[in-house]
């Protein structure tokens, strides 16, 4: 696992983020709740979890890492899949 930071992908804008994801990766994990609206993601090779929390503090983040667990074998790539907070 590794962040947009830790790619050196700061600053990438969606498309081009989820471009450069796809050659790298198998799921893209995401607090943007407006990235399925703003992109056709049927066109990336790629799973993308996007992360419904009350925050985007590591706290809130770290409740949903059950539920990600769970379904990263079976999440379908080319759509978003949303995992919300209880």
């Amino acid at each position: 696992m590794k962040t947009v930071s830790q790619m050196g992908w700061s600053g990438t804008k969606n498309g081009q983020l989820l471009t450069l994801a796809a050659a790298e990766f198998d799921v893209f994990l995401t607090v943007a709740q407006n990235l399925p609206f703003e992109q056709n993601l049927q066109q990336f090779a790629l799973a993308i979890i996007v992360l419904r929390t009350f925050s985007n503090q590591l706290s809130d983040l770290k409740q949903l890492v059950p539920q990600i667990i769970s379904i990263l074998r079976t999440v379908p790539k080319g759509q978003a899949t949303i995992i919300s907070q209880s």
